[in-house]
């Protein structure tokens, strides 16, 4: 099993910077990746960044050149550093982990809120 808290989230201007972390514990040697979805209201749940094992990031074209994905290995933790943030931003983000041994186990945040004002 693996655990991942989310947190950072919160209520930010348009225009600000908000960091979210994601620490994960438990089982994690089988783990491949760790990232973010979001949810904005009323719309699907939407693949946001991932870093890998080998600590490579990748980031939704449509954000990359205002969030950044990041990782401490030491502290088991990923951050999302979103920069120029816009209202569209607002949803909820959800923090996952990808385990693959003889199956793809994917395991979940409770997901922290990101709310952007004009």
């Amino acid at each position: 099993q693996v655990q991942l808290v989310e947190s950072g989230g919160g209520l930010v201007q348009a225009g600000g910077s908000l960091r979210l972390s994601c620490a994960a514990s438990g089982r994690l040697f089988n783990i491949v990746d760790v990232g973010w979805y979001r949810q904005a209201p009323g719309k699907q749940r939407e693949w946001v960044a991932l870093i890998n094992r080998d600590d490579k990031p990748t980031v939704l074209d449509s954000v990359k050149d205002r969030f950044i994905m990041s990782r401490d290995g030491a502290k088991n933790t990923v951050y999302l550093e979103m920069n120029s943030v816009k209202v569209e931003d607002t949803a909820i983000y959800y923090c996952y982990a990808r385990e693959v041994t003889t199956q793809i186990n994917t395991y979940w945040g409770q997901g922290t809120q990101v709310t952007v004002s004009s």
